[in-house]
């Protein structure tokens, strides 16, 4: 019969491959059948020894999504609460990274689509509401959409 790693050993071998929310690593650990007030303890511990932080798991998890792809505030707030990170913790993070404008940020991710996805000779209205959908999906304030969208050239755009 195999033994039972403990709990404390279990979250640092989870924690090793990867950092966690403390909602995530709470529900991976309770999944294993650990008992709630071992789990508990654990993350309290954790959180001590200043191995177990979301607010700087969360840092670290937009600037991943951004070096990846520009997104939007709302998307990004969106997944970090999913994730159970606190709103104020969320409110801080994307303030610090994003500021109170995500035009830039906009322009960057319409750009990458109109390199990919923007095709001359097709009928170029059709194709600007497909880059504000995008946009929109991406997380992005209406405000900076339209911004964007009065920016770029009528017609082909090429």
């Amino acid at each position: 019969m195999r033994q039972r790693i403990p709990c404390g050993r279990k979250a640092l071998d989870l924690l090793s491959r990867r950092s966690h929310f403390e909602k995530e690593l709470r529900v991976k650990l309770a999944k294993r059948g650990y008992e709630e007030a071992e789990v508990a303890e654990t993350l309290e511990r954790l959180r001590g020894q200043g191995l177990l932080d979301d607010r700087q798991t969360a840092r670290s998890f937009v600037r991943g999504r951004l070096a990846r792809a520009p997104q939007g505030r709302y998307k990004l707030r969106a997944e970090l609460a999913k994730r159970g990170v606190a709103s104020e913790i969320v409110t801080e993070t994307l303030d610090d990274l994003l500021g109170d404008d995500d035009l830039e940020l906009t322009r960057q991710a319409a750009e990458r689509w109109r390199r990919t996805r923007w095709r001359p000779g097709k009928d170029p209205e059709r194709q600007r509401a497909s880059l504000a959908r995008h946009l929109a999906g991406r997380g992005f304030s209406s405000r900076s959409v339209y911004a964007v969208l009065d920016e770029m050239p009528r017609g082909d755009g090429d």
